[in-house]
């Protein structure tokens, strides 16, 4: 009984000797499976491997086999351009070839006949210098008949030859000079005509014209008392400050103001009615009334030239120059206001020169500012044009502009054509129905005063008082009156004419001297 554990024991160790024995055979088994499986695995792989590799290796082949068809064709379609391109280059080589050939054929046949041409003119040159021999010869022999038929030598007959025909073409010269001017004359009279008179019908002025009267009215003559003051001293103070003489005469209920300035006389006039108004005059009111109305009336003077500057359609004018044309509303020219005249003029200078093809902008400043001297006159010496023209120039104005203004009251031709423009719109202005104020009896008498003392000169033979008394025209005798005359003649009556009249503005004194030739052909 006591051998049963160990045998037990025995056994249990040799079962686990066999279960270590069987498992690691197993083990080995399994491992070995595995390896089999890896190894049938790698020939598998390595198999599709090489079907891939052989795949991509045809793949190639047939890429390289495309490209290589490609670029042949390709190459193909380059040989066979270059082949057409040189078949082209052929053709044209011998079309060009056949038309050389042609050319020089006719060049040929050209140098051929031109040979021919040259032989004959050689033959035809040698023949006329045998004919022209010949004709010297007979010339020759008819010089010496003539010579001797009319006693006198070769030179002396050329001399009378020429002096004929230098007689007959001066007088045919003479002729046809007489007969253009006459035509011209006739042209530019008739195309002046046109001109004006379209002008004239395109401004659409007004007839009338405002005069600035130095008038006040008083609501009573109680008034004038007040104004005076104590002992005179309200007046003194408003002459004083305005620059304007008082006259309180009997004239009911009216003040009237005198001076030379129209400005200051405005400035009085709008001072004095706002005392009248106000009621409360005393120095110290009156300094200050008149010192506002002056501020007033200097922006007024510059809302009236900005005005007339716009009206007229002109820019870029220098302000100091805008300040002394609206100085101009307060001046008049028998009547005509000076600043609607100048616009009115500016207007009728740029219709004008709109239908001769001339600067439309030059023109009318020159129309505008062309009686720019009128608001300069009492303070400053000379006539107006001259004044203008200084002025014009002193703000940089264009020297066409400056050279109208200046010449518009003279004989602007040989100094400036918009002067011409100038001159015929101030008269156009001027002396249409109603611009002005003068009276027809008074305006006859002065153009018969004109006339009768350029008549009164020894050797005047008649003369003409034109552009409405502004030019008179005296034809002289020409046996009587000489060139050096004349222009003394013109000083002569000039003069007389500044003592003995009293007129606006400036007189043009024209003398005119004539010599006429007559021949009658019988």
């Amino acid at each position: 009984m006591w051998q049963s554990p160990w045998l037990f024991a025995i056994l249990g160790v040799v079962g686990i000797g066999l279960a270590f024995f069987f498992g690691w055979i197993a083990h080995q088994k399994i491992g070995e499976g595995k390896v089999f499986n890896a190894e049938q695995t790698a020939a598998k792989l390595v198999r599709e491997a090489e079907r891939e590799s052989e795949n991509l290796k045809k793949s190639a082949l047939l890429e390289a086999k495309d490209e290589w068809f490609r670029e042949k064709t390709k190459l193909d379609k380059e040989n066979q351009a270059q082949k057409q391109e040189i078949s082209r280059s052929e053709r044209k080589l011998q079309e060009l070839e056949t038309n050389l050939n042609r050319r020089a054929e006719v060049l040929d046949k050209k140098e051929r006949d031109q040979k021919r041409l040259e032989r004959d003119l050689e033959i035809k040159a040698e023949a006329l210098a045998e004919r022209d021999l010949d004709l010297q010869r007979t010339l020759a022999e008819q010089n010496t008949r003539l010579q001797r038929i009319s006693g006198m030598t070769t030179d002396e007959a050329r001399q009378q030859l020429l002096a004929n025909m230098e007689h007959e073409a001066r007088v045919e010269g003479a002729k046809r000079l007489q007969e253009l001017r006459e035509e011209l004359h006739r042209t530019a009279e008739k195309e002046a005509r046109e001109v004006l008179t379209l002008t004239i019908q395109r401004c659409a002025a007004d007839h009338s014209a405002e005069s600035t009267v130095a008038v006040v009215h008083l609501p009573s003559d109680e008034m004038k008392g007040r104004i005076i003051g104590r002992e005179g001293r309200n007046i003194r103070a408003f002459e004083t400050a305005t620059g304007i003489d008082v006259i309180i005469d009997d004239t009911p209920e009216a003040v009237i103001l005198s001076g030379f300035d129209p400005v200051r006389r405005e400035v009085a006039k709008r001072a004095l009615g706002r005392l009248v108004t106000d009621g409360r005059i005393h120095p110290a009111r009156i300094e200050e009334i008149v010192a506002k109305v002056k501020k007033e009336v200097d922006a007024q003077i510059v809302e009236l030239g900005e005005a007339a500057i716009l009206e007229a359609g002109i820019h870029g004018m220098h302000p100091e120059m805008v300040k002394i044309l609206g100085r101009l509303q307060y001046r008049t020219s028998y009547g005509q206001n000076i600043l609607k005249h100048s616009v009115e003029v500016a207007w009728l200078c740029g219709l004008m020169a709109s239908q001769l093809g001339f600067d439309i902008q030059l023109a009318k400043r020159a129309g505008l500012l062309h009686d720019l001297g009128k608001a300069m006159t009492h303070e400053v010496e000379g006539a107006h044009a001259q004044i203008s023209m200084e002025l014009a120039e002193k703000f940089g104005e264009p020297p066409e502009v400056v050279k109208a203004v200046g010449y518009h009251h003279h004989d602007p031709t040989a100094e400036n054509l918009y002067a011409v423009l100038v001159m015929a719109a101030d008269a156009i202005s001027g002396a249409r129905p109603g611009a002005r104020r003068e009276s027809i009896e008074n305006y006859v008498k002065r153009l018969e005063a004109l006339e009768k003392i350029a008549d009164s000169f020894p050797g005047v033979e008649r003369s003409f008082a034109i552009q409405a008394g502004r030019e008179v025209r005296i034809m002289v005798e020409p046996k009587v009156v000489d060139d050096a005359r004349a222009l003394q003649l013109a000083s002569d009556v000039a003069r007389r004419v500044e003592r003995e009249l009293q007129y606006p503005g400036q007189i043009k004194v024209v003398v005119i001297r004539e010599t006429r030739a007559q021949e009658f052909a019988k």
